[in-house]
């Protein structure tokens, strides 16, 4: 062989072996960027799922609170009419103070057809309105309803820690009460 093809062998060999390094360099670097690949995919998985939570819990939060506002929205315009309630109460109370002095017997109060009549138009509109007179007498004493004014020995034993008497109505409005019953309990 001649120097010159020697040459041509060894330098041939020589790049044959480089390339077969840099081959084996290249699958080495090509299998590294698969592993950190799968370690970003696994990565960016948990995020998209602590995003997709964040996002569904963000989305419960604010429907609740729509729930919530239209919930306090409506309790609102039911019972905006409240104080208007209120107010007229006492008006209430005249008309059956009347009523009741002009039914009793011998009475010379005479409650005409035509009062009677303005009473109860005006009772019609306020239940029109969710006005609801609470009954009070003969019921077992509720403090969550009633108001005990007074205790007094029961007339009978069946009345003991029931309510012998109501001095003033309790009144609901739509189920809300706006006035404790002021009652007197038997004991």
């Amino acid at each position: 062989m001649t120097e010159e093809t020697l040459h041509n062998e060894l330098t041939e060999t020589g790049e044959n072996e480089a390339v077969s390094q840099e081959t084996t360099v290249a699958d080495t670097e090509y299998i590294q960027d698969l592993t950190t690949d799968t370690t970003d995919l696994s990565k960016l998985k948990g995020e998209l799922e602590e995003a997709k939570d964040k996002y569904l819990r963000l989305f419960a939060e604010f429907d609740n609170f729509k729930k919530r506002t239209m919930k306090e929205r409506l309790d609102l315009i039911r019972t905006a009419s409240q104080e208007t309630l209120q107010a007229m109460l006492p008006v209430l109370d005249d008309f059956d103070r009347a009523k009741k002095a002009s039914e009793m017997p011998g009475s010379t109060e005479v409650f005409s057809e035509g009062v009677n009549l303005v009473y109860h138009k005006l009772m019609g509109i306020m239940e029109g309105k969710g006005l609801k007179a609470m009954s009070s007498t003969g019921e077992s004493f509720d403090p969550e309803k009633h108001e005990a004014i007074t205790e007094i020995p029961a007339p009978t034993a069946d009345l003991a820690g029931k309510v012998v008497d109501t001095v003033e109505k309790g009144y609901y409005l739509h189920d809300k009460i706006i006035r404790y019953a002021k009652v007197v309990v038997g004991k």
